[in-house]
């Protein structure tokens, strides 16, 4: 099988990329690094050409709804077309658990990306994910000794696991639907940043932060939290800590 990964240089997709690899499957990364514009569509072409599915789990990082809109929904609008002309069989799309009912600007971005998706003409899967154990390590990462971490509570999983899922999933039969995956319990996001300062001996005071209005209520009472049918992992918050 040849596979396409979109940002196959990031957390995840280099995670699918090296499965794709370990499983014999010919991988494609398609990144600006290797010469591929998704905003643009430069090199989409010719990158897709002969592949059998595609990963996509494309990403820009905003909290504001217009360039998050307009990024997630220019890059799967060029990714749609193309896959189509190179007649891709199965296109799976990475998104988030719970973001329908929560206009926060970045979440606006992934609906109109799945929109894109459900309306092209290729074969797809939604994978929608909960929130990564990696989530707070950016935050984490800054210099500051005081952070500023949002109040949510998550059933976070590992990139680990949500690699694993995508990768099986695009040699699965196109669901045309949404399927979800998260770990095996809850957590409350301060908490899991901390949690890492612990393990990791940093020097950072966790300050807990309320994102504002409706959508920052929703995210500290668990509107991200699967509410029917998922794919449960078995990695836990714990599992992750022991291995830094």
């Amino acid at each position: 099988m040849r596979l396409a990964v979109v940002g196959g240089t990031g957390l995840v997709g280099s995670k699918v990329v090296a499965r794709a690899r370990q499983a014999g499957d010919e991988t494609v990364v398609i990144a600006r690094s290797t010469g591929v514009d998704l905003m643009t569509g430069d090199g989409l072409d010719a990158a897709l050409a002969g592949c059998d599915a595609v990963v996509d789990v494309s990403n820009k990082m905003t909290i504001r709804a217009r360039p998050a809109v307009q990024y997630f929904s220019r890059g799967a609008a060029n990714l749609v077309a193309a896959a189509e002309r190179a007649g891709i069989g199965h296109l799976v799309t990475l998104s988030i658990v719970g973001i329908d009912a929560i206009d926060f600007g970045y979440y606006l971005g992934k609906r109109a990306q799945e929109k894109r998706v459900r309306a092209g003409a290729v074969p797809w899967t939604v994978v929608r994910a909960t929130q990564f154990f990696e989530f707070p390590e950016p935050l984490l990462a800054s210099k500051s000794p005081i952070v500023a971490v949002p109040r949510m509570l998550c059933q976070p999983v590992g990139a680990d696991d949500v690699a694993e899922f995508l990768f099986r999933t695009s040699h699965n039969d196109p669901a045309r639907g949404t399927v979800e995956i998260a770990g095996p319990r809850q957590e409350k996001m301060v908490d899991m940043a901390r949690r890492i300062v612990a393990a990791r001996h940093l020097r950072r005071l966790v300050v807990p932060v309320t994102m504002p209005g409706k959508a920052g209520k929703a995210m500290a009472t668990g509107g991200l939290i699967p509410q029917g049918d998922y794919h449960r992992t078995t990695t836990s918050f714990d599992d992750y800590l022991a291995a830094l």
